[in-house]
């Protein structure tokens, strides 16, 4: 019997955008002190034959097995540096579905964005796709874009000579700033995440962002019959936020804490966010909410253009930090 993960959980595939996964996740095991669990999955295909006779063809599983051994062989070695307890395992299976089942018992999913290439090609691009709306657990995607913030080398082929460059991003590094950043839509989805937001926050030691986007008046809210005071709805959420910040500050002690109302598309606010945030932190499939911030297409369309690492938390009703949930303010809370 293989012992279920309790620890952090990073799905692989031999491409560079697990790599990032990889490295992101060795960094928050050791900031958490949690064991790191090397993970990648694969099935066997099936061939229908084309001959009179029928039948079916059928890959080596002893080839493929051999194929993701070495994966996960390289990304071991790779991180080998970090103090963290380490394990590897390969499991047979579609691989959002052994993920899936993973996060039952982890305390966090990191995976790479729209993975091409790597072993089997297409574990990463169904995972990041499926995994953050059906986890149990809080979920990490790592784009291939914030490879310089980890000193990760990225090789991409130049469009004009079609030579392969090796390319250094670590000069952007220098634009993103020690925040975490939570976009909050006054949904219950988002309740968790921001708790577990400013958990990260003051884990790393870093400055909490709370963010709520508003569409602009001039478009989504030209439906409504009645003229509305726009300088009152700024006001009012100004003030839940406020109350949201006071209740935050008297749970985490010592937390720099921001608040900031935006008005703008919210899925273009968040992803601006993911540019120069360390981390943002989403719930997923609200219902309601003040303008629907966090809808599943909202937290769909930051995943799909984020520039930075983004956690997406799935709200637990029972959980305990959450008992005393009426002191949030309405924004935060719902």
């Amino acid at each position: 019997m293989v012992t279920a993960p309790t620890g952090i959980v990073v799905g692989l595939d031999g491409s560079e955008q697990g790599n990032c996964a990889l490295i992101w996740a060795a960094r928050e095991a050791q900031r958490r002190r949690r064991p790191l669990h090397l993970v990648t999955a694969y099935s066997v295909p099936i061939f229908a034959a084309s001959g009179l006779d029928g039948g079916y063809a059928t890959v080596d599983d002893d080839v493929i097995r051999q194929g993701a051994e070495a994966v996960l062989q390289q990304a071991a070695a790779k991180v080998a540096d970090y103090n963290i307890e380490l394990d590897a395992r390969v499991e047979n299976g579609d691989a959002a579905g052994v993920l899936r089942e993973m996060s039952e018992t982890a305390e966090l999913l990191v995976f790479g964005s729209r993975g091409k290439g790597g072993f089997v090609g297409r574990l990463l691009g169904s995972v990041s796709s499926a995994l953050p709306a059906h986890s149990k657990c809080p979920t990490v995607t790592v784009p291939l874009s914030c490879a310089g913030r980890l000193g990760e080398p990225v090789e991409q082929a130049s469009g004009r000579h079609g030579k392969s460059d090796s390319i250094n991003i670590n000069a952007r590094s220098a634009e993103v700033l020690d925040v975490v950043t939570v976009g909050v839509d006054g949904s219950d989805r988002a309740r968790l995440a921001v708790l577990l937001a400013a958990e990260q926050a003051r884990r790393a030691d870093r400055t909490l962002r709370v963010v709520c986007a508003i569409p602009p008046f001039n478009g989504s809210l030209s439906w409504v019959p009645a003229p509305l005071d726009r300088d009152a709805v700024f006001r009012d959420i100004n003030e839940q936020l406020a109350a949201g910040k006071r209740w935050l500050a008297s749970h985490f002690p010592g937390l720099l804490i921001e608040t900031e109302l935006v008005e703008g598309p919210p899925v273009e606010v968040l992803i601006r966010e993911t540019k120069s945030s360390e981390l943002v932190v989403l719930g997923t499939r609200g219902r309601g909410g003040f303008a629907g911030m966090l809808l599943g297409s909202t937290t769909d369309g930051v995943l799909h253009h984020a520039k930075g690492p983004v956690m997406v938390v799935r709200d637990k009703g029972g959980d305990p930090r959450l008992a005393d949930r009426a002191e949030f303010g309405p924004v935060f809370k719902g």
